[in-house]
């Protein structure tokens, strides 16, 4: 029996690939992280001004 061990890298694209699928996570906030990884931009202040951004589309300036 041969047990395989994934890299951190196979996980986290692996939870980037199905974020989508998990249960109550808004899709655009989902595509937004997996747009930044895809790009490797998956930093702080990228994910904070993304989430801004999405948040003034919605209405919410706050």
């Amino acid at each position: 029996m041969t047990n395989l061990v994934k890299s951190g890298k196979e996980i986290l694209d692996d939870f980037f690939a199905e974020i989508f699928n998990i249960p109550d996570v808004d899709p655009a906030i989902a595509q937004c992280l997996a747009d930044l990884y895809r790009q490797s931009k998956l930093t702080d202040t990228n994910v904070k001004n993304e989430l801004q951004k999405i948040r003034e589309q919605n209405g919410n300036k706050n």
